[in-house]
């Protein structure tokens, strides 16, 4: 349990660069939702690989490349998941952008993020 408590603690402060990333392009550089959205997933990815192997789960012993590669590879996957599913939220069903982001994250986060984080890329 304290793992996943740091987990989730690790989650929202890489959410909250991902969405200052992404809230400063939009609305600051007038850059379209979805490339803002994008690349507040890329800042706030990094953070959270950089958090999860040092704090998390301390798997200073595996090799970052190996590690690195492994959370690309889910780390893609959660960028096809919440941007698409933001852009079906936004365009489809009428919500703010944030509010989908928010919606988003939140599923994927818990579902997807975190089991294979810890099941695959951590181990």
């Amino acid at each position: 349990m304290i793992t996943f408590a740091k987990a989730q603690a690790a989650s929202l402060t890489a959410t909250g660069v991902d969405f200052a990333v992404t809230i400063v392009l939009k609305e600051c550089l007038h850059i379209g939702y979805l490339p803002a959205s994008i690349s507040g997933t890329v800042s706030g990815g990094v953070v959270n690989f950089l958090m999860n192997r040092s704090w998390v789960f301390r798997a200073h012993d595996g090799k970052i490349h190996f590690q690195a590669a492994k959370y690309i590879m889910v780390w893609i996957g959660n960028l096809l998941l919440v941007s698409g599913g933001m852009v079906v939220l936004t365009k489809y069903a009428g919500l703010n952008y944030i509010v989908s982001k928010i919606m988003v994250s939140v599923l994927v986060g818990v579902l997807y993020n975190y089991v294979l984080q810890k099941k695959f890329v951590f181990k």
